[in-house]
């Protein structure tokens, strides 16, 4: 490594480019460890070698082991359940150089900005502008709430719409299949200013002025990608939108949106999901100000470093007017999808979700589906738990009742890996050839 470092050096000497100083051997190491390989199946990253002693240590991808990461596992499940967009990866890799950034060990030590809040004001003007670009938001004349990825903001939402505790508790309800976080989040905290009470269909046509609903509307939907909207009606029902998966790469963009209450995330944007970093765009001032209430007791906002990363990657992501990045994501996930539906085209056991194309006004065409999740649905009446009928084959992953759905649906993950999609269409193969 040393060597790896002095050659380096020498490089930069005898091009006669301008020497850093304190910073070298952050970026050397950054680079050193960069260029090692792991076979294409895993990565090096700098936690352990920042320490003096650590030699860094290829992390595998899943189904793959040894030092280098080059041997393939056999008997090894195809990991369709975590949520983590590795697919995203390879872009950051050709773009390494725009998208690095050193931090000095005094940066940003106190806790706010010049301006006494929590929040970077330069972000928030790329938050707008991106928006502004992709044309899947509409942010003149809201507000704008950083939290700790969309996790954080969804409760802070929740906490904000709900009446104070003189009043009775604000019902939290969702239409299946939903973000399972929703209900689990809610009966967490279990306020007494909310408590969850189950699907939207159990409570519609049924609202009173007694009573305040807080409804969740994700869309495009986790787990099934269709495009929703608010199911019950009312001046007491408010409604907060999770649009995670709102980007080009996933959906269609028809319209900019234009919800009281939007939560968007950079996870699924640029597949930073370790950064946790979220926002929200807020119609009503008074609901802003109970948001940042709420981020000033829990967290007393995020992370100067989550947010300085985030700048650095949206600055990335809106070269070109982000038509590289999202054309990227968007040929991947299509690609996916198709290989994916031409498997399961071939049996009568189990069936995808229904996605149509449709015309989106970030490409100015029409556009074929791309959704981040496959709802597969197994059709044999024998086979009540589509979870098991998988695991038996060696795919892992998540059963239909975690989004209060059948047991006869099962959510497959295809943001992940190229190895990890790789693994997962070779069992689906051998799954159906066995029909």
């Amino acid at each position: 490594m040393g060597q790896h470092r002095n050659n380096m050096k020498k490089d930069r000497e005898t091009r006669g480019e301008w020497e850093p100083t304190w910073s070298s051997r952050a970026a050397e190491e950054a680079e050193a460890v960069a260029a090692i390989p792991c076979s294409g199946h895993g990565r090096v990253y700098l936690d352990g070698l920042i320490l003096k002693g650590h030699e860094p240590v290829c992390e595998c991808n899943p189904c793959y082991g040894g030092s280098d990461c080059s041997k393939l596992l056999s008997d090894c499940a195809a990991n369709a359940a975590g949520g983590d967009p590795y697919f995203m990866e390879p872009f950051w890799m050709r773009h390494a150089a725009s998208s690095a950034i050193l931090v000095s060990g005094w940066h940003r030590m106190g806790y706010s900005y010049s301006d006494k809040s929590y929040i970077s004001q330069l972000l928030v003007e790329y938050i707008k502008k991106l928006h502004a670009i992709v044309g899947n938001a509409i942010t003149k004349g809201k507000y704008i709430v950083f939290g700790s990825g969309s996790t954080q903001l969804l409760n802070a939402a929740v906490y904000a719409l709900s009446p104070n505790s003189s009043m009775s508790p604000a019902k939290v309800v969702a239409t299946a299949p939903y973000y399972p976080v929703y209900r689990t989040q809610t009966q967490f905290f279990n306020s007494r200013d909310f408590s969850y009470e189950g699907e939207t269909s159990s409570w519609k046509n049924k609202t009173d002025k007694n009573s305040i609903f807080i409804e969740f509307v994700t869309s495009p939907n986790n787990p099934d990608g269709k495009l929703t909207k608010e199911v019950l009606e009312g001046p007491n029902v408010k409604s907060i939108y999770d649009r995670a998966y709102y980007w080009p790469h996933f959906t269609a963009i028809p319209s900019p949106a234009d919800d009281d209450l939007m939560i968007f995330t950079i996870s699924k944007l640029t597949g930073h999901a370790g950064s946790r970093f979220g926002w929200a765009i807020v119609k009503d001032e008074a609901v802003y100000e109970k948001m940042l209430t709420y981020m000033d007791m829990n967290t007393m906002g995020v992370s100067r470093e989550a947010q300085l990363r985030a700048l650095k990657l949206l600055d990335v992501a809106l070269e070109g007017d982000g038509k590289e990045i999202f054309q990227f994501a968007y040929s991947t996930m299509r690609d996916r999808w198709i290989r994916l539906k031409e498997i399961i085209s071939k049996t009568k056991r189990f069936s995808l979700q229904k996605i149509s194309s449709q015309y989106c006004t970030f490409f100015k065409r029409g556009r074929d589906a791309s959704p981040a999740y496959a709802w597969l649905m197994c059709e044999r009446q024998q086979d009540k738990n589509c979870y098991e009928i998988l695991e038996a084959a060696g795919i892992n992953g998540r059963e239909g009742s975690l989004y209060s759905a059948d047991n006869r649906y099962v959510r497959l993950s295809l943001i992940r890996s190229q190895d990890d999609f790789e693994i997962l269409i070779n069992k689906l193969k051998i799954l159906v050839s066995k029909e």
